[in-house]
């Protein structure tokens, strides 16, 4: 089964709905470079307002390491995310599982970064450039990908209710990831584009 991530959640109702809906995990992100920043107070009280067995995953992009270690003392997420480039000795020093974000747009650049993380415990592989913030809509070029990848693959970078069906037919990754995709504006989920889009998931699945 393809899990389903819902990122950049920013409102309570936003991630209540999505947990109804069947998403597995909600993004939380922290670093200042993004349009869909939440403080800790916020951050708090969507985690509170979650039902069980839904992960929170606090995303970062090169910050401070105290910044991060004030997230997980007062958040208490589930996974870290690191978009920036952030080393695998970096990421691990907080002994949490963590994903690490591939910035994909720069084409087969990017692929030997594929490698450097083997203590992921999953590869993000979004659209944008190296250096520059997720959360863009871009999409990159999937016949890119090689066969077989160290860690599960978390597929990201412009998805939305009319593609990722022929992504995840196409390339089964462990996961899936949508921000803007299903968005009024950055930060603000729209109710029908996140059904329709966890529908398309849900509906390969189903044959």
């Amino acid at each position: 089964m393809t899990r389903i991530k819902c990122c950049g959640m920013t409102r309570v109702e936003d991630a209540l709905l999505a947990a109804r809906l069947g998403a597995d995990a909600i993004g939380l992100v922290f670093t200042a470079r993004s349009k869909r920043q939440v403080t800790l107070a916020r951050a708090r009280e969507i985690v509170a307002a979650l039902p069980p067995f839904v992960a929170t995953v606090a995303l970062f992009m090169d910050d401070d390491a105290r910044l991060v270690r004030q997230v997980i003392e007062e958040v208490r997420p589930t996974l870290l995310q690191f978009h920036g480039s952030e080393t695998d000795e970096w990421c691990m020093q907080f002994d949490l599982p963590f994903l690490k974000a591939i910035a994909m747009g720069d084409g087969a650049a990017a692929l030997p970064r594929l490698r450097d993380y083997p203590h992921a415990a999953g590869l993000l592989l979004d659209g944008h450039g190296f250096g520059e913030a997720g959360g863009s809509g871009k999409a990159f070029d999937w016949s890119l990908l090689p066969g077989e990848l160290m860690q599960p693959m978390i597929l990201a970078g412009g998805l939305h209710a009319g593609n990722v069906a022929d992504a995840v037919r196409l390339l089964r990754p462990w996961a899936v990831d949508v921000a803007s995709g299903v968005e009024s504006s950055p930060g603000v989920k729209d109710p029908d584009k996140l059904a329709a889009f966890i529908h398309a998931v849900r509906a390969v699945e189903a044959g």
